[in-house]
Protein backbone atom coordinates (compact mmCIF):
# COMPACT_ATOMS: atom_id res chain seq x y z
CA UNK A 1 0.00 0.00 0.00
CA UNK A 2 1.37 3.50 -1.00
CA UNK A 3 1.01 6.82 0.91
CA UNK A 4 -0.56 8.11 -2.41
CA UNK A 5 -3.42 5.85 -2.40
CA UNK A 6 -4.21 6.40 1.04
CA UNK A 7 -3.91 10.21 0.26
CA UNK A 8 -6.11 9.71 -2.72
CA UNK A 9 -8.55 7.86 -0.36
CA UNK A 10 -8.00 10.70 1.89
CA UNK A 11 -8.56 13.31 -1.06
CA UNK A 12 -12.23 11.52 -1.77
CA UNK A 13 -12.91 11.76 1.47
CA UNK A 14 -12.47 15.68 1.48
CA UNK A 15 -15.55 15.67 -0.37
CA UNK A 16 -17.97 14.94 2.24
CA UNK A 17 -20.14 17.70 3.59
CA UNK A 18 -19.41 19.55 6.89
CA UNK A 19 -21.56 21.78 8.73
CA UNK A 20 -21.25 25.14 7.58
CA UNK A 21 -18.51 24.33 5.30
CA UNK A 22 -15.60 24.44 8.44
CA UNK A 23 -14.00 21.10 6.80
CA UNK A 24 -12.40 20.96 10.12
CA UNK A 25 -10.91 17.63 9.34
CA UNK A 26 -7.90 16.85 9.68
CA UNK A 27 -6.15 12.71 9.30
CA UNK A 28 -2.85 11.24 11.25
CA UNK A 29 -1.84 8.38 9.23
CA UNK A 30 0.43 6.24 11.30
CA UNK A 31 3.19 4.15 9.94
CA UNK A 32 5.59 3.96 12.02
CA UNK A 33 6.10 0.50 13.69
CA UNK A 34 6.33 1.56 17.25
CA UNK A 35 3.77 4.43 16.99
CA UNK A 36 1.30 1.30 15.68
CA UNK A 37 2.06 -0.65 18.64
CA UNK A 38 1.74 2.00 20.95
CA UNK A 39 -1.65 2.28 19.44
CA UNK A 40 -2.79 -1.31 19.59
CA UNK A 41 -1.88 -1.24 23.12
CA UNK A 42 -4.10 1.23 24.31
CA UNK A 43 -6.39 -0.45 22.02
CA UNK A 44 -6.39 -3.56 23.92
CA UNK A 45 -6.03 -2.19 27.40
CA UNK A 46 -9.75 -1.32 26.41
CA UNK A 47 -10.63 -4.23 24.46
CA UNK A 48 -10.74 -6.82 26.64
CA UNK A 49 -13.01 -5.44 29.67
CA UNK A 50 -15.37 -4.23 26.92
CA UNK A 51 -15.24 -7.95 25.27
CA UNK A 52 -15.70 -9.59 28.94
CA UNK A 53 -18.99 -7.71 29.27
CA UNK A 54 -20.84 -9.06 26.25
CA UNK A 55 -19.25 -12.42 26.73
CA UNK A 56 -22.06 -15.40 27.84
CA UNK A 57 -24.72 -12.14 27.16
CA UNK A 58 -27.88 -13.13 24.56
CA UNK A 59 -28.99 -9.77 23.75
CA UNK A 60 -31.28 -11.21 20.73
CA UNK A 61 -33.71 -13.96 19.90
CA UNK A 62 -32.21 -17.28 18.81
CA UNK A 63 -33.54 -16.78 15.23
CA UNK A 64 -31.79 -12.94 14.95
CA UNK A 65 -29.14 -12.42 12.29
CA UNK A 66 -27.44 -10.74 15.15
CA UNK A 67 -27.09 -13.81 17.50
CA UNK A 68 -26.19 -16.23 14.30
CA UNK A 69 -23.43 -13.95 13.34
CA UNK A 70 -22.16 -12.74 16.92
CA UNK A 71 -19.31 -15.52 17.62
CA UNK A 72 -17.91 -14.67 13.28
CA UNK A 73 -18.09 -11.57 15.08
CA UNK A 74 -16.49 -11.63 18.40
CA UNK A 75 -14.04 -14.01 16.95
CA UNK A 76 -12.98 -10.92 13.86
CA UNK A 77 -12.84 -8.70 16.91
CA UNK A 78 -10.20 -10.86 18.89
CA UNK A 79 -8.26 -11.39 15.72
CA UNK A 80 -7.78 -7.44 14.69
CA UNK A 81 -6.90 -6.88 18.93
CA UNK A 82 -4.23 -9.66 18.33
CA UNK A 83 -2.72 -8.11 14.77
CA UNK A 84 -3.47 -4.77 15.40
CA UNK A 85 0.09 -3.17 15.08
CA UNK A 86 0.63 -5.46 12.04
CA UNK A 87 -1.70 -3.53 9.70
CA UNK A 88 0.29 -1.33 7.13
CA UNK A 89 -1.12 1.41 8.20
CA UNK A 90 -3.41 3.03 10.72
CA UNK A 91 -5.59 6.23 10.45
CA UNK A 92 -6.96 8.39 13.01
CA UNK A 93 -9.55 10.73 11.73
CA UNK A 94 -10.42 13.91 13.90
CA UNK A 95 -12.18 17.13 14.02
CA UNK A 96 -11.09 20.51 15.23
CA UNK A 97 -12.95 21.26 18.19
CA UNK A 98 -13.57 19.79 22.03
CA UNK A 99 -17.12 18.96 22.99
CA UNK A 100 -17.96 19.65 26.64
CA UNK A 101 -19.05 16.20 28.40
CA UNK A 102 -22.49 18.30 29.20
CA UNK A 103 -23.04 18.93 25.27
CA UNK A 104 -26.82 18.58 24.41
CA UNK A 105 -27.55 16.62 22.07
CA UNK A 106 -28.17 19.02 18.53
CA UNK A 107 -24.44 20.64 19.26
CA UNK A 108 -23.16 16.85 19.13
CA UNK A 109 -25.18 15.82 15.96
CA UNK A 110 -23.95 18.78 14.84
CA UNK A 111 -20.59 18.46 15.65
CA UNK A 112 -20.02 14.68 14.61
CA UNK A 113 -22.06 15.22 11.57
CA UNK A 114 -18.58 17.26 10.17
CA UNK A 115 -16.32 14.32 10.15
CA UNK A 116 -19.25 10.97 10.07
CA UNK A 117 -19.44 11.24 6.34
CA UNK A 118 -15.42 12.00 5.21
CA UNK A 119 -15.12 9.27 7.32
CA UNK A 120 -17.29 6.70 5.32
CA UNK A 121 -16.45 8.24 2.43
CA UNK A 122 -12.93 7.19 3.17
CA UNK A 123 -13.91 3.81 4.01
CA UNK A 124 -15.43 3.68 0.57
CA UNK A 125 -13.39 5.26 -1.44
CA UNK A 126 -10.91 2.13 0.74
CA UNK A 127 -12.76 -0.01 -0.20
CA UNK A 128 -13.15 0.63 -3.74
CA UNK A 129 -9.47 -0.03 -4.30
CA UNK A 130 -9.36 -3.46 -2.36
CA UNK A 131 -8.20 -1.94 0.91
CA UNK A 132 -10.93 -2.28 4.06
CA UNK A 133 -10.87 -1.00 7.16
CA UNK A 134 -13.15 -1.07 10.71
CA UNK A 135 -14.40 1.98 12.73
CA UNK A 136 -12.96 1.43 15.57
CA UNK A 137 -13.02 3.96 19.13
CA UNK A 138 -11.27 1.45 21.87
CA UNK A 139 -8.26 3.51 22.24
CA UNK A 140 -10.72 6.77 23.07
CA UNK A 141 -10.83 5.75 26.58
CA UNK A 142 -6.89 6.80 26.17
CA UNK A 143 -7.54 9.72 23.49
CA UNK A 144 -5.44 12.08 25.84
CA UNK A 145 -2.41 9.63 25.64
CA UNK A 146 -2.64 8.81 21.96
CA UNK A 147 -2.80 12.59 21.47
CA UNK A 148 -0.03 13.06 22.90
CA UNK A 149 2.16 10.23 21.27
CA UNK A 150 0.72 11.97 18.16
CA UNK A 151 1.82 15.15 18.27
CA UNK A 152 -1.92 15.87 18.63
CA UNK A 153 -3.03 19.07 20.54
CA UNK A 154 -5.84 17.42 22.53
CA UNK A 155 -7.43 20.78 23.80
CA UNK A 156 -8.50 22.11 20.22
CA UNK A 157 -8.80 18.87 18.41
CA UNK A 158 -10.87 15.55 18.76
CA UNK A 159 -10.05 12.07 17.34
CA UNK A 160 -13.10 10.54 15.73
CA UNK A 161 -11.61 6.83 15.67
CA UNK A 162 -8.77 4.72 15.06
CA UNK A 163 -8.75 2.69 11.76
CA UNK A 164 -6.93 0.06 10.26
CA UNK A 165 -6.37 -0.41 7.43
CA UNK A 166 -4.67 -3.13 4.93
CA UNK A 167 -5.60 -5.05 1.43
CA UNK A 168 -8.70 -7.12 1.84
CA UNK A 169 -8.59 -11.18 0.95
CA UNK A 170 -10.68 -11.04 -2.26
CA UNK A 171 -12.47 -8.65 -4.03
CA UNK A 172 -15.78 -11.09 -3.67
CA UNK A 173 -18.00 -8.56 -1.45
CA UNK A 174 -21.75 -9.52 -0.16
CA UNK A 175 -24.24 -7.63 1.27
CA UNK A 176 -23.87 -8.62 4.96
CA UNK A 177 -26.80 -10.27 6.93
CA UNK A 178 -29.12 -7.22 8.08
CA UNK A 179 -31.90 -7.02 9.92
CA UNK A 180 -34.90 -6.86 7.12
CA UNK A 181 -36.06 -3.44 6.35
CA UNK A 182 -39.34 -3.15 7.99
CA UNK A 183 -38.01 -4.01 11.06
CA UNK A 184 -35.75 -0.73 10.89
CA UNK A 185 -37.89 1.77 8.30
CA UNK A 186 -40.41 3.94 9.87
CA UNK A 187 -42.78 5.87 7.62
CA UNK A 188 -44.49 9.03 9.27
CA UNK A 189 -44.13 7.17 12.69
CA UNK A 190 -42.60 5.29 14.89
Amino acid sequence: MTRELVEECIELALQAPTGSNSQGWHWVVVEDPATKAELARMYAEHFDPYIAMGEGLQLYPDDDTRTERSSAVSSSAKYLRDHFAEVPVLVVPCLQGRLPETTDTFTQASFWGSILPAVWSFMLALRSRGLGSAWTTLHLPSEREAAELLGIPFDQVTQAGLFPVAHTIGTDFKPAPRLPLSDVVHWDRW
